[in-house]
Protein backbone atom coordinates (compact mmCIF):
# COMPACT_ATOMS: atom_id res chain seq x y z
CA UNK A 1 0.00 0.00 0.00
CA UNK A 2 1.21 3.31 -1.05
CA UNK A 3 2.18 6.09 1.57
CA UNK A 4 -0.62 8.31 0.07
CA UNK A 5 -3.52 5.26 0.18
CA UNK A 6 -2.75 5.40 4.13
CA UNK A 7 -3.63 8.62 3.74
CA UNK A 8 -6.81 9.27 5.57
CA UNK A 9 -9.11 11.17 3.81
CA UNK A 10 -10.86 14.22 6.09
CA UNK A 11 -13.95 14.79 4.21
CA UNK A 12 -15.44 17.91 5.70
CA UNK A 13 -13.55 21.16 5.33
CA UNK A 14 -11.30 22.78 7.80
CA UNK A 15 -14.08 25.85 9.56
CA UNK A 16 -12.78 29.07 8.91
CA UNK A 17 -13.32 31.14 11.99
CA UNK A 18 -15.83 33.92 11.74
CA UNK A 19 -17.35 36.89 13.57
CA UNK A 20 -20.67 35.89 15.69
CA UNK A 21 -23.58 36.98 14.00
CA UNK A 22 -24.86 39.00 16.96
CA UNK A 23 -21.60 41.07 16.59
CA UNK A 24 -21.16 41.61 13.10
CA UNK A 25 -24.34 42.74 11.81
CA UNK A 26 -23.49 45.82 13.40
CA UNK A 27 -20.31 46.48 12.20
CA UNK A 28 -18.42 46.27 8.60
CA UNK A 29 -15.88 44.53 9.91
CA UNK A 30 -14.76 41.28 7.72
CA UNK A 31 -16.94 38.63 8.55
CA UNK A 32 -14.58 35.55 7.51
CA UNK A 33 -11.08 36.20 9.82
CA UNK A 34 -9.42 33.69 7.74
CA UNK A 35 -7.38 30.55 8.17
CA UNK A 36 -4.44 30.83 10.88
CA UNK A 37 -1.02 29.09 9.64
CA UNK A 38 -1.98 25.77 11.11
CA UNK A 39 -5.67 25.33 9.54
CA UNK A 40 -4.02 26.47 6.00
CA UNK A 41 -2.16 23.68 6.54
CA UNK A 42 -4.35 20.97 7.88
CA UNK A 43 -7.23 22.55 5.04
CA UNK A 44 -4.01 21.85 2.33
CA UNK A 45 -3.39 17.99 3.69
CA UNK A 46 -7.07 17.31 2.87
CA UNK A 47 -6.23 17.70 -1.12
CA UNK A 48 -5.41 14.70 -3.35
CA UNK A 49 -2.90 15.97 -5.13
CA UNK A 50 -4.39 14.43 -8.59
CA UNK A 51 -2.62 13.40 -11.63
CA UNK A 52 -5.16 15.11 -13.39
CA UNK A 53 -6.47 17.95 -11.48
CA UNK A 54 -10.39 18.59 -12.62
CA UNK A 55 -10.06 21.89 -10.48
CA UNK A 56 -7.63 23.64 -12.66
CA UNK A 57 -9.68 23.71 -15.51
CA UNK A 58 -12.63 24.85 -13.79
CA UNK A 59 -10.11 28.36 -13.17
CA UNK A 60 -10.66 30.77 -15.30
CA UNK A 61 -7.61 31.97 -15.12
CA UNK A 62 -6.03 28.60 -14.57
CA UNK A 63 -4.12 28.67 -10.78
CA UNK A 64 -1.94 25.90 -10.64
CA UNK A 65 -3.83 24.61 -7.62
CA UNK A 66 -2.57 21.66 -6.33
CA UNK A 67 0.91 23.23 -6.50
CA UNK A 68 0.41 25.85 -4.64
CA UNK A 69 -1.64 23.73 -1.89
CA UNK A 70 1.09 21.59 -1.66
CA UNK A 71 3.54 24.28 -1.07
CA UNK A 72 0.84 25.48 1.87
CA UNK A 73 1.25 21.82 3.09
CA UNK A 74 4.74 21.73 3.49
CA UNK A 75 5.05 25.34 5.18
CA UNK A 76 6.59 27.25 1.97
CA UNK A 77 4.41 29.52 2.19
CA UNK A 78 6.18 32.30 0.08
CA UNK A 79 6.49 29.63 -2.72
CA UNK A 80 2.46 29.69 -2.66
CA UNK A 81 1.51 33.05 -2.80
CA UNK A 82 4.15 32.97 -5.83
CA UNK A 83 2.78 30.28 -7.93
CA UNK A 84 -0.65 31.88 -7.94
CA UNK A 85 0.62 35.08 -8.87
CA UNK A 86 1.91 33.64 -11.96
CA UNK A 87 -1.39 33.07 -12.96
CA UNK A 88 -4.09 35.63 -10.87
CA UNK A 89 -2.91 39.35 -10.31
CA UNK A 90 -5.44 39.71 -7.25
CA UNK A 91 -5.64 36.67 -5.24
CA UNK A 92 -6.68 37.87 -1.75
CA UNK A 93 -9.63 39.63 -3.73
CA UNK A 94 -10.45 36.60 -5.54
CA UNK A 95 -10.03 34.19 -2.12
CA UNK A 96 -12.90 36.44 -1.00
CA UNK A 97 -15.09 37.18 -3.44
CA UNK A 98 -14.80 33.98 -6.05
CA UNK A 99 -17.54 31.64 -6.41
CA UNK A 100 -15.42 28.91 -5.69
CA UNK A 101 -18.42 26.54 -5.67
CA UNK A 102 -19.32 27.23 -9.08
CA UNK A 103 -15.98 26.93 -10.61
CA UNK A 104 -12.74 25.39 -8.92
CA UNK A 105 -14.09 23.27 -6.31
CA UNK A 106 -17.48 22.13 -8.22
CA UNK A 107 -14.75 19.80 -10.08
CA UNK A 108 -12.43 18.60 -6.58
CA UNK A 109 -12.07 15.24 -6.69
CA UNK A 110 -12.29 14.95 -3.06
CA UNK A 111 -16.11 16.55 -3.23
CA UNK A 112 -17.63 13.70 -5.04
CA UNK A 113 -17.27 11.62 -1.43
CA UNK A 114 -17.29 14.90 0.85
CA UNK A 115 -16.46 18.54 0.45
CA UNK A 116 -14.26 19.81 -1.96
CA UNK A 117 -10.85 21.08 -0.95
CA UNK A 118 -11.42 24.98 0.42
CA UNK A 119 -9.38 26.11 -2.61
CA UNK A 120 -10.62 30.02 -1.94
CA UNK A 121 -9.87 29.95 1.81
CA UNK A 122 -6.38 28.81 0.91
CA UNK A 123 -5.54 31.30 -1.72
CA UNK A 124 -7.03 33.97 0.71
CA UNK A 125 -4.49 32.67 3.29
CA UNK A 126 -1.68 32.70 0.92
CA UNK A 127 -2.45 35.84 -0.09
CA UNK A 128 -3.18 37.91 3.09
CA UNK A 129 -0.12 35.75 4.70
CA UNK A 130 2.21 37.31 1.95
CA UNK A 131 0.70 40.83 2.71
CA UNK A 132 2.15 40.34 6.17
CA UNK A 133 4.66 39.39 5.80
CA UNK A 134 6.00 42.18 3.38
CA UNK A 135 6.07 39.50 0.74
CA UNK A 136 4.07 41.01 -1.53
CA UNK A 137 7.00 42.78 -3.61
CA UNK A 138 6.79 44.27 -7.18
CA UNK A 139 6.98 41.69 -10.01
CA UNK A 140 10.18 41.50 -12.42
CA UNK A 141 8.85 43.73 -15.80
CA UNK A 142 10.27 43.22 -18.85
CA UNK A 143 12.40 45.88 -20.63
CA UNK A 144 10.33 49.24 -21.69
CA UNK A 145 9.07 48.39 -25.20
CA UNK A 146 8.43 51.89 -25.92
CA UNK A 147 4.65 51.12 -26.45
CA UNK A 148 1.80 53.04 -24.70
CA UNK A 149 -1.38 51.26 -23.90
CA UNK A 150 -4.81 53.06 -22.55
CA UNK A 151 -6.83 50.87 -20.32
CA UNK A 152 -10.76 52.32 -19.78
CA UNK A 153 -12.09 51.52 -16.39
CA UNK A 154 -10.11 50.17 -13.02
CA UNK A 155 -12.12 46.97 -12.06
CA UNK A 156 -11.07 43.56 -12.37
CA UNK A 157 -10.46 43.25 -16.49
CA UNK A 158 -8.78 46.80 -16.81
CA UNK A 159 -6.46 45.75 -13.09
CA UNK A 160 -5.49 42.14 -14.58
CA UNK A 161 -5.15 43.53 -18.61
CA UNK A 162 -2.45 46.38 -16.79
CA UNK A 163 -0.80 43.89 -14.62
CA UNK A 164 0.23 42.00 -17.55
CA UNK A 165 0.74 44.46 -20.82
CA UNK A 166 3.28 46.43 -17.42
CA UNK A 167 4.93 43.14 -16.54
CA UNK A 168 5.22 42.73 -20.43
CA UNK A 169 7.45 46.52 -20.15
CA UNK A 170 4.61 48.20 -22.18
CA UNK A 171 3.55 51.60 -20.44
CA UNK A 172 0.14 51.50 -19.06
CA UNK A 173 -2.20 54.45 -18.45
CA UNK A 174 -5.20 53.59 -16.59
CA UNK A 175 -8.71 56.14 -16.64
CA UNK A 176 -11.08 55.66 -13.96
CA UNK A 177 -14.14 57.66 -13.97
CA UNK A 178 -14.72 57.73 -10.29
CA UNK A 179 -12.30 59.18 -7.67
CA UNK A 180 -10.50 56.00 -6.88
CA UNK A 181 -9.49 52.99 -8.94
CA UNK A 182 -10.39 49.80 -7.95
CA UNK A 183 -14.15 49.77 -9.94
CA UNK A 184 -16.50 47.44 -8.58
CA UNK A 185 -13.89 46.31 -5.54
CA UNK A 186 -14.37 49.36 -4.83
CA UNK A 187 -17.83 50.23 -5.07
CA UNK A 188 -19.67 47.45 -5.08
CA UNK A 189 -18.66 44.90 -2.53
CA UNK A 190 -19.14 45.72 0.78
CA UNK A 191 -16.10 45.99 3.18
CA UNK A 192 -17.14 43.22 5.53
CA UNK A 193 -16.95 40.82 2.68
CA UNK A 194 -13.93 42.66 1.05
CA UNK A 195 -11.97 45.23 3.14
CA UNK A 196 -10.95 48.13 0.55
CA UNK A 197 -7.40 48.07 2.00
CA UNK A 198 -6.79 45.07 0.04
CA UNK A 199 -7.72 46.56 -3.07
CA UNK A 200 -5.42 49.56 -2.19
CA UNK A 201 -2.75 47.45 -1.60
CA UNK A 202 -2.73 45.82 -5.13
CA UNK A 203 -3.37 48.88 -6.81
CA UNK A 204 -0.48 50.57 -5.19
CA UNK A 205 1.54 47.63 -6.50
CA UNK A 206 0.55 48.07 -9.84
CA UNK A 207 1.54 51.99 -9.37
CA UNK A 208 4.82 50.74 -7.80
CA UNK A 209 5.18 48.55 -11.62
CA UNK A 210 4.99 51.97 -13.49
CA UNK A 211 1.39 52.11 -13.94
CA UNK A 212 -0.19 55.88 -14.22
CA UNK A 213 -3.41 55.60 -12.83
CA UNK A 214 -5.87 59.25 -14.28
CA UNK A 215 -8.92 59.03 -11.68
CA UNK A 216 -11.77 61.55 -12.18
CA UNK A 217 -11.54 60.57 -15.91
CA UNK A 218 -14.72 60.16 -17.64
CA UNK A 219 -14.44 59.03 -21.14
CA UNK A 220 -17.15 59.67 -23.23
CA UNK A 221 -17.18 63.02 -21.73
CA UNK A 222 -13.60 64.06 -20.99
CA UNK A 223 -12.13 62.68 -23.91
CA UNK A 224 -13.39 59.58 -26.50
CA UNK A 225 -11.92 56.36 -27.29
CA UNK A 226 -11.15 58.10 -30.76
CA UNK A 227 -8.96 60.76 -29.07
CA UNK A 228 -7.08 58.31 -26.93
CA UNK A 229 -6.35 56.08 -29.97
CA UNK A 230 -4.42 59.15 -30.96
CA UNK A 231 -1.80 58.87 -28.22
CA UNK A 232 -1.91 55.62 -27.52
CA UNK A 233 -0.87 52.67 -29.29
CA UNK A 234 -3.55 50.03 -28.18
CA UNK A 235 -6.73 50.65 -25.86
CA UNK A 236 -8.58 48.11 -24.06
CA UNK A 237 -11.92 49.14 -22.33
CA UNK A 238 -12.84 47.64 -19.09
CA UNK A 239 -15.73 49.66 -18.23
CA UNK A 240 -17.89 46.95 -16.54
CA UNK A 241 -22.00 46.89 -16.32
CA UNK A 242 -23.06 49.11 -13.94
CA UNK A 243 -26.25 50.57 -15.05
CA UNK A 244 -29.20 50.20 -12.73
CA UNK A 245 -32.14 47.96 -14.17
CA UNK A 246 -35.45 49.30 -12.42
CA UNK A 247 -38.95 47.55 -12.72
CA UNK A 248 -40.80 50.20 -14.03
CA UNK A 249 -43.30 50.41 -11.30
CA UNK A 250 -45.48 52.58 -9.52
CA UNK A 251 -43.60 54.51 -6.66
CA UNK A 252 -39.85 53.98 -7.92
CA UNK A 253 -39.45 57.22 -8.05
CA UNK A 254 -40.27 57.67 -4.66
CA UNK A 255 -37.77 59.44 -2.01
CA UNK A 256 -36.42 56.03 -0.30
CA UNK A 257 -35.66 53.64 -2.92
CA UNK A 258 -32.26 53.32 -4.30
CA UNK A 259 -30.78 51.16 -7.00
CA UNK A 260 -28.72 48.75 -5.88
CA UNK A 261 -25.83 50.66 -7.26
CA UNK A 262 -26.63 53.88 -5.64
CA UNK A 263 -26.56 52.47 -2.72
CA UNK A 264 -23.35 50.22 -2.45
CA UNK A 265 -21.58 52.86 -3.81
CA UNK A 266 -22.51 55.85 -1.55
CA UNK A 267 -21.68 53.34 1.43
CA UNK A 268 -19.14 51.42 0.12
CA UNK A 269 -16.58 53.99 -1.82
CA UNK A 270 -18.31 57.11 -0.58
CA UNK A 271 -18.10 55.94 3.07
CA UNK A 272 -21.92 57.00 4.01
CA UNK A 273 -21.84 54.23 7.04
CA UNK A 274 -19.23 56.98 8.47
CA UNK A 275 -21.36 60.19 8.22
CA UNK A 276 -21.13 63.18 9.32
CA UNK A 277 -17.04 62.18 8.99
CA UNK A 278 -17.68 61.24 5.36
CA UNK A 279 -19.88 63.74 3.76
CA UNK A 280 -22.06 61.31 1.67
CA UNK A 281 -25.54 61.13 3.71
CA UNK A 282 -28.18 57.92 2.88
CA UNK A 283 -31.46 57.13 3.69
CA UNK A 284 -30.86 54.73 7.22
CA UNK A 285 -33.93 52.75 6.91
CA UNK A 286 -35.90 51.08 9.81
CA UNK A 287 -37.61 48.69 7.69
CA UNK A 288 -35.78 48.04 4.48
CA UNK A 289 -36.79 46.11 1.36
CA UNK A 290 -34.20 44.63 -1.28
CA UNK A 291 -35.89 43.60 -4.36
CA UNK A 292 -33.87 41.00 -5.95
CA UNK A 293 -31.99 37.09 -5.18
CA UNK A 294 -28.41 37.38 -5.90
CA UNK A 295 -24.90 38.73 -4.41
CA UNK A 296 -25.86 42.01 -4.96
CA UNK A 297 -29.32 41.65 -3.18
CA UNK A 298 -27.57 40.03 -0.30
CA UNK A 299 -24.55 42.80 -0.18
CA UNK A 300 -27.39 45.37 -0.06
CA UNK A 301 -29.78 43.57 2.26
CA UNK A 302 -26.77 42.84 4.81
CA UNK A 303 -25.36 46.64 4.58
CA UNK A 304 -28.81 47.93 5.52
CA UNK A 305 -28.63 46.09 8.47
CA UNK A 306 -25.71 47.41 9.24
CA UNK A 307 -26.62 50.71 9.08
CA UNK A 308 -28.76 50.31 11.95
CA UNK A 309 -32.48 48.85 10.27
CA UNK A 310 -34.74 46.93 12.34
CA UNK A 311 -36.44 44.77 9.71
CA UNK A 312 -34.59 43.44 6.47
CA UNK A 313 -36.69 41.64 4.26
CA UNK A 314 -35.13 40.02 0.54
CA UNK A 315 -38.47 40.13 -2.01
CA UNK A 316 -37.92 36.99 -4.61
CA UNK A 317 -40.36 36.22 -7.05
CA UNK A 318 -38.59 32.44 -7.06
CA UNK A 319 -37.97 29.63 -4.39
CA UNK A 320 -35.07 30.19 -2.71
CA UNK A 321 -33.52 26.83 -4.90
CA UNK A 322 -33.43 29.61 -7.81
CA UNK A 323 -31.31 32.36 -5.90
CA UNK A 324 -28.34 32.95 -7.65
CA UNK A 325 -26.66 34.07 -4.98
CA UNK A 326 -24.12 32.31 -3.04
CA UNK A 327 -25.45 29.91 -0.86
CA UNK A 328 -22.34 31.03 2.02
CA UNK A 329 -23.53 34.86 1.54
CA UNK A 330 -27.46 33.30 1.60
CA UNK A 331 -26.60 31.51 4.75
CA UNK A 332 -24.69 34.13 6.55
CA UNK A 333 -28.11 36.87 5.67
CA UNK A 334 -30.11 34.52 7.45
CA UNK A 335 -27.33 34.22 10.21
CA UNK A 336 -28.02 37.72 11.16
CA UNK A 337 -31.51 37.93 11.13
CA UNK A 338 -32.43 38.85 7.34
CA UNK A 339 -36.26 37.99 6.76
CA UNK A 340 -37.02 36.03 3.30
CA UNK A 341 -40.33 36.73 1.27
CA UNK A 342 -39.54 34.35 -1.21
CA UNK A 343 -42.23 33.17 -4.21
CA UNK A 344 -43.39 37.26 -4.18
CA UNK A 345 -42.95 39.55 -6.35
CA UNK A 346 -43.72 43.37 -5.87
CA UNK A 347 -46.53 45.68 -7.22
CA UNK A 348 -45.97 48.89 -6.69
CA UNK A 349 -44.28 50.95 -3.64
CA UNK A 350 -46.40 53.02 -1.69
CA UNK A 351 -46.03 56.48 -0.51
CA UNK A 352 -46.79 59.35 1.92
CA UNK A 353 -45.62 63.04 1.41
CA UNK A 354 -43.31 61.81 -1.43
CA UNK A 355 -41.32 59.14 0.87
CA UNK A 356 -41.78 55.55 0.61
CA UNK A 357 -44.07 53.71 3.25
CA UNK A 358 -44.84 50.49 1.89
CA UNK A 359 -44.50 48.19 -1.03
CA UNK A 360 -47.29 45.86 -2.28
CA UNK A 361 -46.66 42.66 -3.27
CA UNK A 362 -48.44 39.37 -4.93
CA UNK A 363 -47.80 35.96 -4.45
CA UNK A 364 -46.27 33.38 -7.12
CA UNK A 365 -46.22 29.88 -8.07
CA UNK A 366 -43.31 27.91 -10.21
CA UNK A 367 -44.62 26.35 -13.24
CA UNK A 368 -42.31 25.12 -16.25
CA UNK A 369 -38.88 26.41 -16.51
CA UNK A 370 -37.61 29.37 -18.48
CA UNK A 371 -34.92 30.02 -21.41
CA UNK A 372 -32.53 29.78 -17.69
CA UNK A 373 -33.65 26.78 -16.50
CA UNK A 374 -35.22 27.75 -13.40
CA UNK A 375 -39.03 27.73 -13.04
CA UNK A 376 -41.18 30.08 -14.33
CA UNK A 377 -42.80 32.47 -11.75
CA UNK A 378 -46.58 33.38 -12.13
CA UNK A 379 -48.97 35.96 -9.93
CA UNK A 380 -51.03 33.84 -7.78
CA UNK A 381 -55.24 35.76 -7.93
CA UNK A 382 -56.08 37.69 -5.00
CA UNK A 383 -52.83 37.25 -2.97
CA UNK A 384 -51.78 40.23 -3.09
CA UNK A 385 -50.36 42.07 0.72
CA UNK A 386 -48.98 45.09 2.05
CA UNK A 387 -45.20 44.65 3.70
CA UNK A 388 -44.89 48.41 5.92
CA UNK A 389 -41.30 49.79 4.95
CA UNK A 390 -39.51 53.12 4.34
CA UNK A 391 -36.67 52.28 2.66
CA UNK A 392 -36.48 49.92 -1.03
CA UNK A 393 -33.19 48.68 -2.60
CA UNK A 394 -33.90 47.45 -6.25
CA UNK A 395 -31.02 44.94 -6.93
CA UNK A 396 -32.51 43.20 -9.97
CA UNK A 397 -29.36 43.39 -11.98
CA UNK A 398 -27.14 45.89 -14.40
CA UNK A 399 -27.32 46.78 -18.07
CA UNK A 400 -23.56 48.06 -20.38
CA UNK A 401 -22.25 51.03 -18.83
CA UNK A 402 -23.36 53.21 -22.30
CA UNK A 403 -21.04 56.10 -22.19
CA UNK A 404 -18.02 54.70 -24.36
CA UNK A 405 -19.47 52.69 -26.51
CA UNK A 406 -22.30 55.26 -27.79
CA UNK A 407 -19.45 57.92 -28.42
CA UNK A 408 -16.87 55.30 -29.91
CA UNK A 409 -17.29 55.52 -33.66
CA UNK A 410 -17.41 52.25 -35.64
CA UNK A 411 -17.37 50.09 -32.69
CA UNK A 412 -19.73 47.11 -32.97
CA UNK A 413 -22.32 46.31 -30.08
CA UNK A 414 -24.77 43.92 -30.09
CA UNK A 415 -28.61 44.33 -29.55
CA UNK A 416 -28.44 44.44 -25.55
CA UNK A 417 -25.44 47.13 -25.73
CA UNK A 418 -23.12 45.66 -24.70
CA UNK A 419 -18.90 45.81 -27.05
CA UNK A 420 -19.22 42.66 -29.31
CA UNK A 421 -15.26 41.42 -28.99
CA UNK A 422 -13.07 38.29 -29.55
CA UNK A 423 -13.66 35.69 -26.83
CA UNK A 424 -10.07 34.54 -26.65
CA UNK A 425 -8.16 37.53 -27.19
CA UNK A 426 -10.85 40.71 -26.60
CA UNK A 427 -10.52 42.39 -30.19
CA UNK A 428 -13.58 44.00 -31.20
CA UNK A 429 -14.23 46.40 -34.69
CA UNK A 430 -11.96 48.92 -34.06
CA UNK A 431 -8.42 48.13 -34.83
CA UNK A 432 -6.22 48.90 -31.92
CA UNK A 433 -9.23 48.72 -29.29
CA UNK A 434 -9.86 45.54 -27.30
CA UNK A 435 -12.53 44.94 -24.50
CA UNK A 436 -13.34 42.70 -22.03
CA UNK A 437 -15.25 41.87 -18.92
CA UNK A 438 -19.08 42.82 -18.10
CA UNK A 439 -18.84 45.52 -20.78
CA UNK A 440 -18.37 42.05 -23.41
CA UNK A 441 -19.90 39.68 -21.08
CA UNK A 442 -23.16 41.21 -18.88
CA UNK A 443 -22.40 40.98 -15.05
CA UNK A 444 -20.41 38.21 -13.94
CA UNK A 445 -17.70 37.03 -11.36
CA UNK A 446 -14.57 39.14 -10.93
CA UNK A 447 -12.35 36.12 -12.11
CA UNK A 448 -13.57 35.85 -15.54
CA UNK A 449 -13.75 39.24 -15.85
CA UNK A 450 -9.77 38.88 -14.73
CA UNK A 451 -9.66 35.92 -17.57
CA UNK A 452 -10.65 38.40 -20.40
CA UNK A 453 -8.37 40.97 -19.10
CA UNK A 454 -5.41 38.90 -19.11
CA UNK A 455 -6.65 37.04 -22.61
CA UNK A 456 -6.53 40.87 -23.86
CA UNK A 457 -3.25 41.55 -22.60
CA UNK A 458 -2.11 39.03 -24.50
CA UNK A 459 -3.34 39.47 -27.54
CA UNK A 460 -2.60 43.70 -27.10
CA UNK A 461 0.82 42.30 -26.57
CA UNK A 462 1.05 40.20 -29.47
CA UNK A 463 -0.70 42.89 -31.78
CA UNK A 464 1.88 46.18 -30.29
CA UNK A 465 4.76 43.86 -31.58
CA UNK A 466 3.92 43.05 -34.64
CA UNK A 467 3.00 46.90 -35.47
Amino acid sequence: MTEKSKQKIILNKTPIPEQEPAERRSNFLEVALGYTPDLAVKEAGRCLQCKQPMCVKGCPVSVPIPQFIKAIKEGDFKKAIDMIKTASFLPAVCGRVCPQEDQCEKYCTLGKKGEPVAIGRLERFAADHAMQSAENGRPETAAPTGKKTAIVGSGPSGLACAFDLARLGHKVTIFEALHEAGGVLMYGIPEFRLPKEIVAREIELLKDMGVEIITNAVIGKLITIDEIMEQFDACFIGTGAGLPKFMNIEGENLNGVYSANEFLTRVNLMRAYEFPEYDTPIKKGQRVAVIGGGNVAMDSVRTALRLGAKEAVIIYRRSEKEMPARKEEIHHAKEEGVRFELLTNPLRIIGENGWVKAIECVSMDLCEPDESGRSSPVCKAGSEFQIPVDVVIVAIGTGPNPLVPRSTLKLALNACGYIVADEGTGRTSREGVFAGGDIVTGAATVILAMGAGRKAAKAIHEYLMCK
